[in-house]
């Protein structure tokens, strides 16, 4: 019999027979090692436990505790047992793609009978936990591609799927009559399938793409222990109470209806009014700090994006160009650089100007799929809060830094404290796809870091990060769901200046060639609401609040007229407020306004009429509290004043 040799992750190497297995592998270790041996990894691909091996290669032995690995097994063969108890379920049902991640699994599924609804998930689950306790043995089988496409005839879906493999013969797991296909490896037994969760439904179009019929996507998810599986639920409910696409909806903030354009949120008075706050708050910001703001056209010509390199490094991100019909080729700009760059061009600048500093709330457009698009977080219309600045040579640190400052005061403002800074480098083993200057590279990295170090700053070194022109600092934060996401970037730009031939007149009477600096301090506007809408899980501070304080009258007749003599006083200070005069119950009133989160709900009785005063109860608090009216106002202008800190 022939031989093969084993690579072991310690770097010993043994020899076996071909045709060996990973659970007689782990069983030639030790018996506890065979019992607990789920699956393998040969040469980093994961195989079946019992899969032959008739090469050489390196072999790990996946275990339970091997979590990503063993996570995608277990998730493997939970996917395989819904499908199966699906089918049961409805015998009409197709599937079409089906993923294991670290954050689950999901299986596409589709019906002519009626597609799978939430409330028939805890059916399925009860037959998926039949199925399992039966332990019914599943075999895996190498089957032609043709007897496979015979088998499906009739399943477009499953069709699909098995022609797109490039293959005569194709891996399938077979439990009774069931048969399906496309998993790395599955469980040898179905013993430690026992902590599963179906979680929701969704629509999810086949292939992602919006021209072809939308299916349900099943959501599920197991663990090998029911403390972990707690412990995600119990995560997955904090996402769902903080997820701003809920939140949006709920608190009537902006919606997305893709009947008339997905991807183009709609804003609705509630988040109108956050998103000016936030707008006239960052320009009066970034005036204070030697901004000068502008408008530009969100149509540029096609030239300026090819001189600018996005046409060549983000075309596929670019909506396609407008033909004027007279050569005149127009594009959605993608990026607000070029325009700002013309902003500098337009007068001749001299030293004595450096730095020149240039902001924007620009609109921009990105040719997103659809399957990409998430809420707010990733639309195809974006208002970026842009500035960039022109400087000198010698200028660079002290504007980072000065730009980095900028930043953090912001950052203090929103009480935004959980974030971590990235400087992106190039990919020095891929150069080919950034700006062709060593040099500039090794310099312009070199002072980030250097600035970095110098403001006493943490952060970690990402290659291959960087913009195709330039390093830059992302500033990373989480998102409700999970994903990382950059919140703002300063960016180094040494190429564009070259290729708009952008120039200074120095102190010596020469050109000279600025670089250019780009930041976003907020990101869009479309994703920093979503992350705050996230982040304060919908109940804004006052400042930012659409409504800031609702003041209920206890009888309409009798209190409306103090009522209205309070919501004057806040409006001569510039406070959002309404009166509640709705013909309802006085306890649906204050259940409905701790439920819209706003700030402060005033209610006024008797009492409160003939002493001046008002009865205040906070977002959050279950108790009112009396205060002098005019008292109240001022503490509710100081709040604002404050941006709601809590520090006084």
């Amino acid at each position: 019999m022939s031989k093969i040799n084993l690579k072991f992750p310690d770097g010993a190497v043994k020899e076996f027979d071909s045709g060996v297995s990973t659970l007689d592998v782990a069983k030639s270790i030790s018996t506890s090692l065979g019992k607990s041996a789920i699956a393998g990894k040969l040469n980093d691909h994961i195989i079946d436990v019992n899969l032959p091996i008739n090469q050489d290669g390196s072999i790990e032995i996946i275990t339970a505790k091997d979590e990503a690995d063993a996570l995608e097994v277990l998730r493997n063969s939970a996917s395989f047992v819904f499908s199966k108890a699906a089918k049961e379920f409805k015998s009409d049902l197709s599937f079409g793609e089906k993923q294991s991640s670290d954050d689950g699994f999901y299986v596409d599924t589709d019906s002519k009978s009626g597609q799978i609804t939430v409330d028939e998930l805890e059916d399925i689950e009860k037959m998926m936990s039949k199925i399992i306790k039966q332990n019914d043995k599943i075999e895996r089988l190498m089957m032609d591609k043709s007897e496979l496409e015979t088998m499906f005839k009739g399943d477009d879906y499953k069709t699909s799927l098995v022609q797109a493999i490039d293959a005569v013969q194709i891996p399938v797991y077979k439990m009774g009559d069931f048969v399906d296909f496309g998993y790395s490896a599955i469980l040898p037994s179905l013993k430690d399938l026992k902590h599963v969760k179906l979680l929701s439904v969704a629509g999810a179009y086949w292939q992602g793409k919006s021209s072809n019929p939308m299916l349900q996507r099943i959501y599920g998810t197991t663990f090998f222990s029911q403390d972990a599986l707690d412990e995600d639920l119990k995560r997955r409910q904090e996402i769902k109470e903080r997820d701003h696409r809920t939140l949006g909806r709920d608190l009537d903030l902006f919606f997305v209806d893709p009947e008339v354009g997905a991807g183009l949120p709609y804003w609705m008075p509630n988040g109108a009014t956050i998103r000016r706050q936030i707008e006239r708050y960052i320009i009066d910001k970034e005036v204070a700090w030697g901004y000068e703001h502008v408008y530009t056209p969100i149509l540029m010509n096609l030239n300026a994006y090819k001189t600018s390199g996005h046409w060549e490094h983000y075309r596929e991100d670019m909506f396609p160009p407008m033909d004027m019909g007279d050569g005149e080729m127009l594009e959605l700009r993608p990026m607000n650089c070029p325009s700002h760059i013309q902003v500098y061009n337009h007068h001749t600048r001299s030293y004595r100007e450096l730095p020149v500093r240039i902001a924007e709330l620009g609109m921009m457009h990105r040719y997103e799929k659809s399957g990409a698009l998430t809420g707010l977080q990733r639309v195809r219309e974006m208002t970026l809060n842009d500035g960039h600045t022109f400087v000198a040579l010698d200028q660079i640190e002290d504007e980072f830094k000065r730009t980095l400052q900028l930043m953090m005061e912001v950052y203090n403002d929103f009480n935004i404290t959980d974030y971590s800074f990235r400087l992106s480098y190039r990919d020095p083993q891929n150069t080919d796809k950034y700006y062709d200057d060593d040099d500039m590279w090794t310099r312009s990295q070199s002072m980030l870091k250097s600035a970095m170090d110098d403001l006493g700053l943490s952060y970690y070194e990402a290659e291959g990060e960087a913009a195709f022109y330039g390093p830059k600092l992302d500033v990373q934060t989480k998102t409700a769901l999970g994903n990382e996401e950059t919140l703002s970037t300063i960016q180094l730009d040494f190429l564009q200046p070259e290729r708009f031939e952008l120039t200074y007149v120095g102190s010596d009477g020469e050109d000279h060639r600025p670089v250019m600096i780009h930041r976003g301090i907020v990101s869009t506007m479309e994703r920093f609401i979503a992350y705050l809408i996230e982040m304060y899980k919908g109940a804004f501070p006052t400042w930012l609040a659409p409504q800031q304080v609702r003041i209920i009258p206890v009888n309409n007749k009798l209190h409306m007229e103090y009522a209205e003599d309070i919501m004057k006083k806040l409006r001569d200070k510039n406070i959002r407020v309404e009166i509640d005069d709705r013909d309802e119950k006085m306890g649906y009133k204050i259940r409905d306004s701790q439920t819209m989160k706003v700030p402060y709900t005033v209610v006024i009785g008797d009492d409160e009429a003939a002493d001046a005063t008002v009865s205040v109860r906070k977002y959050g608090q279950k108790e009112s509290v009396s205060e002098n009216a005019d008292i109240f106002v001022d503490s509710v202008v100081a709040d604002v004043a404050n941006y709601s800190r809590q520090n006084g």
